[in-house]
């Protein structure tokens, strides 16, 4: 796509520097898809503004021929709701980690989905502190053996889709670091989505989390434990498409075709445009026996915060013709002494 005439290249949104992540890390497999997602969206550099907090993801901003801030710990979200109110016209990033968004920065992410701020929050998720060296994070499984949890965590972590969806969210993705053409194409739907959009990328810390997500992103798997979902189409999966989802009472069940009666036309067909967040929740939280559901899961068009406070704005002075400091001081009761 082209921008005032201009068509981008990947090329046009890297940086020159240097990038310092370790090599293995899935970090450098979403900064080459977002490099591509913006150019085939055909956003200008000059318009785009990534933000990022604190963490191994958050030094994405140095990668991007772009603007940047690379801000404080947990705090992006808050930076990028008021780069996004002050310059609607940017299309801003937010690049954070599991650790920066849940843990401290946890309150910022969920008013930020809650407000729909006009921002594409990119969620790192590899379920450790990384930079720190290798601490349990709030995505982290129970039981977890990390240097900060010898004997095993004991508690259970944030679900990324059952936080972004309690807070009301609109858009929720889920990628994973290994499928570049898929995580293109869902970062350009986060691109063009109008409202806060959430995308959950999967990625792996060949340090200290090695092969954390295995069981989805491994190749010889993946057809069998992920469901790639895209809108209008059939909800199906395993190798030659022959297992599907269907709802059964208040439940998703996996079922194969042509086995126990089950047919294609019984098989779901994903509707991401859905108001109603109940089924795009049942999705986005299957697990254990169920496959992992990836693609845009919910992707709906509503009121964002940034084009209301403007429009208030503008209402308020076309009804107010005060304009100055010193109008504002002198109306009402004023008093002069002598």
């Amino acid at each position: 796509m082209t921008t005032e005439g201009i068509k981008y290249e990947p090329k046009d949104y890297k940086s020159d520097q240097y990038v310092r992540w370790c090599p293995g890390c899935g970090d450098h497999a979403v900064l080459n898809c977002l490099h591509k997602a913006m150019a085939e969206v055909g956003v200008a550099p000059h318009n785009m503004a990534v933000i990022s907090g604190i963490g191994c993801s958050s030094r994405l901003p140095y990668y991007m021929n772009t603007y940047g801030f690379h801000t404080i710990h947990g705090r992006g979200a808050a930076i990028a709701t008021g780069v996004k109110t002050a310059r609607p016209d940017l299309s801003v990033w937010l690049c954070t980690g599991d650790g920066d968004c849940l843990a401290i920065g946890g309150n910022h992410f969920i008013h930020a989905v809650r407000r729909n701020v006009d921002l594409n929050i990119v969620l790192f998720n590899n379920k450790i502190y990384g930079l720190t060296k290798g601490q349990y994070s709030p995505t982290s499984d129970r039981g977890f053996v990390s240097k900060s949890s010898p004997y095993g965590t004991v508690e259970d972590p944030f679900i990324p889709a059952e936080l972004a969806f309690g807070a009301r969210g609109n858009f929720f993705a889920r990628a994973i670091d290994v499928d570049l053409k898929n995580t293109t194409e869902i970062l350009a739907a986060s691109a063009r989505h109008k409202g806060a959009s959430v995308t959950e990328v999967l990625v792996n810390c060949v340090i200290f989390n090695n092969g954390i997500h295995k069981s989805v992103t491994d190749q010889d798997v993946r057809a069998d434990r992920a469901l790639f979902l895209r809108h209008g189409e059939k909800m199906l999966y395993g190798a030659n498409k022959e297992k599907g989802i269907v709802l059964e009472g208040l439940k998703l069940k996996s079922v194969t075709i042509g086995q126990d009666g089950y047919t294609i036309d019984d098989i779901l067909v994903h509707d991401a445009h859905e108001k109603d967040n109940t089924l795009h929740m049942m999705l986005a939280m299957m697990s254990g026996e169920m496959p992992i559901a990836l693609g845009v899961i919910r992707d709906v068009e509503c009121p964002t915060y940034d084009t209301a406070v403007h429009q208030q704005i503008e209402e308020v002075q076309a009804k107010n013709p005060t304009r100055k400091l010193r109008e504002v001081i002198m109306q009402g009761d004023v008093w002069e002494i002598k």
